[in-house]
């Protein structure tokens, strides 16, 4: 009878502490009252500081609704990029909302939730190439210097495709851009919605825009690994929104319209 009894407690001590160390996201955030979002505001239309130092963009405005449909309030956490994911594995938020790209190998960390958007690679060259250089493959020559963000997808594609240039990383996309409009690189490939905008605010005439991707890049929000309530919870927000007409709303006002731009300007 003890011993029925010892393992009776025993029992009960293990599903209390399994259900503590199981406690999802979800839970935490309802009990914090607040949705933590990490991203780094420099991808434009994704998400950016304006003029009066707010973090405004697509995303932002993705997680203000989500925020707004958990019924709690929203904390933007400003994060370097080459630090995001580790600041998501300890505990930094909740939920990375970034522009990110899935891909295989993030997803050996970290969980993503459906794709809300897809993208490509495109490349900005410098306008004394135009007539030589009309397709990405024409930058894989030793002649040319190509430049990327470092950590980024535009990185992998760059080196995996684009092999026998001269490679430059740089911090920032902002400049990456500014080395190529200053004559130091050739080109300079990143995500075609913030090349596309890139070469319309600051092209200038001196470089221009190879706007067909050659890469498929779904992006995608990211949470860390054993919390399938919080994916399931995402991916029927992204059903919702899809569906009533939000998502439609908020692409418009980010790429259907530049208005925004004056805000940063």
């Amino acid at each position: 009878m003890k011993r029925l009894v010892m393992m009776c407690v025993v029992l009960a001590a293990f599903m209390l502490s399994t259900t503590t160390l199981f406690a999802g996201a979800l839970e935490e955030i309802q009990k914090r009252g607040k949705l933590r979002v990490g991203m780094e505001p420099g991808y434009m239309p994704f998400e950016l500081t304006n003029k009066k130092g707010e973090i405004i963009g697509f995303d932002v405005d993705m997680a203000k609704r989500m925020a707004k449909a958990m019924d709690v309030e929203l904390e933007l956490v400003s994060t370097a990029w080459d630090g995001i994911i580790p600041a998501l594995l300890t505990d930094k938020f909740d939920i990375i909302m970034s522009g990110m790209t899935l891909t295989q190998q993030r997803n050996m960390s970290i969980n993503f939730a459906q794709p809300y958007i897809i993208i490509g690679q495109s490349a900005l060259v410098a306008k004394k190439h135009e007539g030589a250089i009309e397709y990405y493959k024409d930058l894989n020559d030793p002649k040319y210097t190509v430049g990327s963000k470092l950590g980024t997808t535009g990185e992998q594609a760059t080196k995996r495709l684009l092999g026998n240039a001269t490679y430059i990383s740089y911090e920032t996309e902002q400049e990456g851009v500014m080395e190529l409009l200053n004559g130091k690189i050739d080109a300079f490939v990143y995500d075609l919605p913030f090349n596309a905008i890139a070469n319309a605010e600051k092209g200038g005439g001196k470089i221009y825009h190879l706007d067909e991707p050659f890469t498929y890049e779904p992006l995608a929000w990211a949470v860390k690994k054993g919390d399938p309530d919080f994916l399931n919870w995402l991916n029927n927000f992204m059903f919702q929104i899809k569906n009533d007409g939000t998502y439609e709303r908020i692409y418009n006002k980010w790429f259907g319209d530049d208005s925004w731009l004056k805000e940063i300007q």
